[in-house]
């Protein structure tokens, strides 16, 4: 005996629901719809009470001031949106620091499609990529301004730090906001598989240039 019409709509919904074509429930919908209250809610309530307060000059006040909250808000989104994705304006790579710098970093490797895992080297900053092609990168960040002991030794000591020749066949790189002396090329040079980023090299590379373009070897 063929069940109640209910038991028979409650096995077609779970059979949909089974096949994934059936829609979205009440609990899956209802934060966007609280979201859309409060959206639309708010904006009302501050309209009423600046027209409470100011009449119909606080009204038009309002509304300028909602408007200029809400192209504010967009910027800000956008801006998000373009880091995460690893786009970064000079400014922005200019007030980060150097965990910041790092963490820019990653998200630049993975927009050029490295896997990265963070690595850091005793307080500092470092990161392991590797690429489709199975390429591996040990990238590691010079502070802008941080110079050797040049007594004893002409190589940068944080560049001999990521640069350990003959270790195995990662491509070194060094990231720094500032510039390389002379003796940094040099030496960047002589080891081979290392390769020096700039503060010029930086922009371009944040900018959605790959490090292939810039000159990456390998």
């Amino acid at each position: 005996m063929p069940g109640s019409r209910h038991s028979q709509r409650q096995r077609a919904v779970s059979e949909l629901r089974a096949q994934g074509r059936y829609g979205p429930t009440f609990r899956e919908v209802l934060p966007g719809f609280v979201g859309l209250g409060i959206a639309i809610g708010l904006p009302v309530a501050f309209l009423s009470w600046m027209y409470g307060q100011l009449g119909v000059l606080g009204l038009v006040l309002g509304v300028v001031l909602l408007a200029g909250a809400a192209v504010l808000l967009v910027r800000w989104r956008r801006a998000l949106t373009r880091r995460r994705g690893g786009i970064y304006t000079p400014a922005e790579l200019a007030s980060l620091d150097d965990h910041g710098l790092a963490a820019a970093a990653e998200r630049i490797l993975r927009r050029d499609g490295w896997h990265v895992i963070a690595m850091p080297d005793q307080g500092r900053p470092r990161l392991y990529a590797r690429d489709r092609s199975s390429r591996q990168l040990d990238v590691g960040f010079r502070p802008e301004g941080e110079t050797a002991d040049e007594d004893a030794s002409p190589s940068p000591a944080p560049l001999r730090e990521v640069g350990r020749p003959g270790v195995d066949n990662l491509i070194r790189v060094v990231v720094t906001r500032g510039s390389y002396s002379r003796s940094d090329v040099l030496w960047a040079s002589r080891q081979g598989y290392v390769h020096l980023v700039d503060g010029r090299q930086l922009q371009l590379w944040a900018a959605g240039r790959s490090l292939d373009d810039l000159g990456l070897p390998g």
